[in-house]
């Protein structure tokens, strides 16, 4: 559902058009107004849905990026680490257990001070499984450099994506956005 509103009356009055969208695809959203060149895809629950949305942006030809579909979370960041370092704009995203499997690799995003941006749907970590909201995922990176920004809303979500390019290129440092698994990420609410 889409719709366009004028400046005066509507819910943040600001112009332009009115979407509905779950967090997880306003932060898809954020990526293609953003542009980026190349997009590192490895899905894993509840991340899964902004990767389906960035293929099919691209598939449709509203997004001019090379998708790659890798065979891991290590080498979503391997390919933006990669990417980033000849000058593309890049996007990944990744979740709980993937973050971690990322991890070695985010700390050299930081030291190269390559300006990645990465989206973090934030999921308890295993012991054997879980799929509850947390934010200890997230917090391993806490030390490691990475700017670390943080939404509660599909609006925010959206924001913050565009945002973070913005001060990735300005300081030279990796961004990471997150936002709450199923709360933030599946709920469904007006974005403008």
């Amino acid at each position: 559902m889409h719709q366009r509103v004028s400046g005066e009356g509507n819910i943040h009055g600001k112009r332009g058009v009115l979407k509905v969208l779950s967090g997880n695809h306003a932060a898809a959203y954020g990526a293609k107004l953003s542009r980026p060149d190349v997009i590192a895809a490895y899905p894993i629950t509840p991340q899964t849905p902004i990767i389906e949305k960035l293929s099919e942006f691209v598939e449709s030809g509203e997004l001019d990026a090379r998708l790659i579909r890798v065979e891991s979370e290590h080498s979503a960041m391997a390919a933006s680490i990669g990417a980033a370092s000849v000058g593309a704009r890049t996007y990944t995203a990744t979740s709980s257990q993937g973050l971690l499997y990322m991890y070695e690799v985010c700390w050299w995003a930081v030291g190269a001070r390559l300006p990645i941006v990465m989206g973090v749907v934030t999921r308890a970590l295993a012991p054997p499984w879980s799929i509850w909201s947390d934010h200890n995922d997230l917090l391993t990176l806490r030390d490691s450099g990475w700017i670390i920004l943080f939404a509660s809303d599909s609006q925010e979500i959206l924001d913050m994506t565009i945002q973070a390019y913005k001060i990735a290129e300005s300081v030279y440092l990796p961004v990471v956005i997150g936002w709450d698994a199923f709360l933030a990420s599946h709920t469904v609410e007006p974005v403008l």
